[in-house]
C-alpha cells in the first residue's frame, strides 16, 4: 500500500472516531418546546421529557440548547443561562432581540461593560471591559472605553 493511501486511511479513521464521538456526545441536548395557541416556551430532551417547563421564560431564542440558551428573564433582559438555568451574562439587544453573531461572536453585557461570546459555546472571549462596542467585522470590532450619546 503506497503512503498517500496510508494518509487516506487514517483520515477517514479520524473521521471516523470523531463522528462517533460526537454523535454520542450530541445525545445529551435540550430542544425547544413551543405552543403557539398560549405563546410558550420550553426544552425538553431527546427522550422527550421536559427539562425546562414551558412559560418559565417569556420567550427562548435557542433551538438547541446545548451547552447555553438566550431566553429573556425579567427584569434583566434577553441573559444566557446555562444548563443549570444560572445566569450567565445578559446579551445586548439589537433590533428587538438579542444580538446578531457576527464571526462567530455577539456582543454581551456583564457588569455595565461590553464585551464578546462565542456563538457555539456560549463561553466568553473577550471579557467585558468596554463603554460600548460594535460587531465584529473582517477580524476587528470597534470598541471604546469611553462613550458618549450623542
Amino acid at each position: 500500500m503506497n503512503q498517500v493511501m496510508k494518509k487516506l486511511i487514517y483520515l477517514i479513521s479520524l473521521v471516523l472516531l470523531f463522528s462517533i464521538s460526537s454523535f454520542g456526545q450530541a445525545k445529551n441536548y435540550l430542544v425547544l418546546l413551543f405552543d403557539p395557541k398560549q405563546d410558550q416556551y420550553g426544552y425538553k430532551n431527546l427522550k422527550g421529557d421536559t427539562i425546562i417547563p414551558m412559560g418559565k421564560y417569556p420567550m427562548c431564542f435557542t433551538d438547541t440548547f446545548k451547552t447555553y440558551a438566550i431566553v429573556i428573564k425579567y427584569p434583566l433582559g434577553f441573559v444566557a443561562i446555562d444548563r443549570k438555568e444560572n445566569v450567565m451574562y445578559t446579551v445586548f439587544p439589537y433590533d428587538n432581540g438579542p444580538d446578531y453573531t457576527s464571526e462567530g461572536l455577539f456582543r454581551i453585557i456583564k457588569d455595565g461593560k461590553m464585551g464578546f461570546a462565542d456563538s457555539l459555546t456560549g463561553k466568553i472571549v473577550i471579557k467585558p471591559k468596554y463603554a460600548c462596542a460594535l460587531p465584529f467585522e473582517n477580524g476587528l470590532a470597534k470598541v471604546s472605553y469611553d462613550c458618549k450619546k450623542g
